[in-house]
């Protein structure tokens, strides 16, 4: 499995990859204020990349439950300094986790690769159009709600089906309007207007739910669901559960991990790999 970038291919048949977390935001539910200077971003950045990540998201906006927006311009003076430094220094991809077209469109100038937004792009109507205009890979997330009211008593009558009707007519309809699947990937939005029931079932079902030959990003890294099963209030504490879970989904067959932990996540899908590759026959890198 092929997911086009930018003129650039980034093969998923084999080998997993993972997508480092950089919030360059105050109020971020697991690292808020940690990485909101430039210095401090880049420094990330910079360690995570070391650390073996392929990806690295950068967003400069909250999206955790409760939170509130902020203004474009906000967005764009917290994320557009990293970028461009970033890619001053590093040829590896750099995604833009916002779901605003004009700070998207800043992005892409100040040299990302990835659109990476909450809703879909269904949140401002400018953002398909964006994406048509260019090459950049594209994430597109299921999201109940918006990040203020989505766990306001979330409800599905069965949540596989529509989360995998949403995101095929996603697909469809971005299709319609010149953007070629290829360029697609789709996120399962874990703890987006979801109980802890639901997240259990999609994590079980991931490949359920996924359009025919377009791979599944996970982003389940530190989530409050996983605080819930393991009594862990701080999110810092819960890299182990996360990477139970990131070993669950390599082993079906996910292959694009969104995490804060690079490290711990990475030796999980390197272990994991392994067994699945003496399992059936190849050898082992």
């Amino acid at each position: 499995m092929i997911w086009h970038i930018n003129g650039r291919d980034l093969d998923l048949t084999h080998k997993s990859h993972i997508m480092g977390i950089l919030n360059t935001t105050p109020d971020s539910f697991s690292d808020g204020g940690h990485f909101d200077s430039l210095s401090s971003a880049l420094h990330h950045a910079r360690s995570m990349i070391h650390d073996g990540a392929s990806i690295i998201d950068i967003g400069g906006e909250s999206t955790r439950p409760g939170s509130l927006e902020v203004p474009p311009e906000i967005e764009i003076s917290r994320t557009i300094p990293i970028i461009q430094a970033l890619r001053k220094e590093w040829n590896g991809f750099i995604s833009i986790d916002t779901k605003k077209a004009s700070v998207a469109q800043a992005a892409l100038q100040a040299g990302a690769d990835i659109i990476n937004d909450v809703s879909g792009l269904t949140a401002d109507p400018e953002m398909p159009s964006l994406c048509a205009s260019t090459t950049c890979g594209i994430v597109i997330m299921h999201m109940h709600g918006t990040p203020t009211t989505m766990q306001n008593n979330p409800h599905y009558e069965n949540i596989l089906h529509e989360i995998s009707t949403f995101f095929q007519n996603r697909l469809n309809d971005l299709s319609n309007i010149g953007i070629h699947p290829s360029r697609l990937c789709f996120d399962p939005g874990i703890g987006f207007g979801k109980t802890l029931e639901h997240n259990l079932i999609l994590l079980t079902s991931l490949q359920k739910i996924a359009p025919k030959n377009r791979p599944i990003l996970l982003g389940a890294s530190r989530k409050s669901f996983l605080g819930t099963l393991c009594n862990l209030p701080n999110p810092e504490d819960r890299d182990a559960a996360t990477t139970a879970i990131t070993t669950l989904a390599r082993q079906q067959n996910i292959m694009l991990h969104r995490v804060h932990n690079v490290p711990a996540n990475l030796q999980a899908l390197k272990t994991t790999e392994a067994l699945l590759n003496t399992e059936k026959g190849f050898s082992i890198p």
